[in-house]
């Protein structure tokens, strides 16, 4: 029997579920509400865990592709004082493969393949328990029936509360995203400083991060803690002076005045290292939101979630590992179920067992981001000479 599945949300997470279907010749529909795969930027770099990401990409059948795609030198780590000094410097081993790093676009058209995805699609609601199935409200006014519908559509979820009334909150940290193109001819010295991989520097409830993409693109976050609201009123908030002719509060579309207020939050900071700041050529305000720690719900027949829309947590490079592993392992148990019992089951048994894997990895990941973004700048030190190898 060909149950009908649809999986909402063309991220790292729903596509592997459908390329992991693809590969036991089991129908699958892809809706994704973006009107293509180009229609927005699709993010930053993502390091691969061996026993997540790539055990997901070795069940599609993708992980030498995505051998040849990644960039194993970009596991390198370097942690620098404020003051510029170096504190910490780790290279991978040559035959290092533990948690390569992949661009997001790249990592997206390999999963696409052969899958048709159906884009433009935008859900608005899932309601389970019609007669013949699992009802998928569109944004069009059409609406479709399936046996399961999978919600891998991310931390504001439209699946999601046909399982759950929970909602994401604010973790009190917010990021402002900036990038630089082509660094190593542009600006070789912040090539030189970032590195192959990643570097980032802590200080007192804040940090700067820069991590290196494919094609000489880095990509920097400005990390801090401040109310949602920072950017009404920036004495307020976040003790910063005004300037002559400088409102109170802070337009984030304007690029300019975004760059003078970072550089006034992390003023005394190395000069390289506000040059990251400096040379950025736009900034996204990206406040971090999660689900509770721990987040289940009572088994609903026909709906489940992974990835985000499961268990939303703090960005520190397990959230996509885990989605592409859910959905690596609910399409295998799809696949061999032969009955509606028998998919139901299979789904109930799944959600089990990644509550209690997510459940694990985002108490690591939340007390992970109190360290990283600290009263204490040593805490981040501290956290990292743990998660490091030896």
């Amino acid at each position: 029997m060909r149950h009908r599945i649809a999986v909402i949300g063309g991220g790292p997470a729903g596509l592997t579920f459908a390329r992991v279907l693809h590969r036991h010749d089991h129908p699958v529909t892809v809706l994704e509400r973006d009107p293509a795969p180009d229609a927005r930027p699709p993010g930053g770099t993502l390091d691969l865990h061996e026993k997540l990401g790539q055990l997901a990409l070795g069940k599609a059948g993708l992980l030498a592709e995505f051998q040849a795609l990644s960039r194993p030198e970009g596991q390198a780590m370097r942690i620098l004082d404020t003051d510029g000094t170096v504190l910490r410097d780790w290279q991978p081993r040559p035959d290092d493969r533990a948690n390569p790093e992949i661009d997001r676009g790249q990592l997206r058209d390999l999963l696409l393949g052969p899958l048709d995805v159906q884009w433009g699609r935008g859900v608005t609601e899932v309601v389970p328990g019609a007669r013949d199935g699992v009802l998928v409200h569109f944004a069009d006014g059409r609406q479709e029936t399936f046996d399961l519908v999978v919600g891998a559509d991310g931390a504001w979820s439209r699946v999601r509360p046909a399982v759950s009334s929970a909602t994401p909150h604010y973790t009190g940290v917010t990021l402002v995203e900036t990038s630089l193109d082509d660094v190593d001819t542009r600006h070789p010295d912040l090539a030189r400083l970032i590195g192959d991989g990643s570097m980032a520097v802590y200080g007192v409830n804040r940090a700067l991060v820069a991590q290196r993409n494919s094609g000489g693109h880095v990509k920097v976050y400005a990390q801090f803690r401040a109310p949602l609201d920072w950017h009404t009123n920036l004495e307020r908030h976040m003790g910063l002076n005004r300037r002559a002719g400088m409102d109170a509060g802070l337009d984030l579309a304007d690029v300019e005045a975004v760059r003078s207020s970072l550089l006034a939050l992390f003023d005394g900071w190395a000069a390289p290292v506000l040059d990251l700041l400096r040379h950025g050529t736009a900034f996204v305000h990206r406040p971090l939101y999660v689900l509770p720690v721990g987040h289940t719900w009572a088994h609903v027949p026909g709906v489940t979630l992974v990835g985000d829309a499961a268990h939303l947590m703090p960005p520190l490079g397990v959230g996509a590992n885990l989605g592409m592993l859910e959905g690596a392992e609910l399409a295998e148990s799809v696949a061999a179920a032969p009955s509606s019992g028998d998919l139901d089951e299979a789904v109930r048994a799944f959600e089990e067992q990644m509550w209690a894997r997510a459940g694990m990895w985002a108490k690591i990941t939340t007390a992970g981001l109190e360290r990283l973004v600290s009263p204490d700048p040593t805490e981040a030190l501290a956290f990292f000479d743990e998660v490091q190898p030896s």
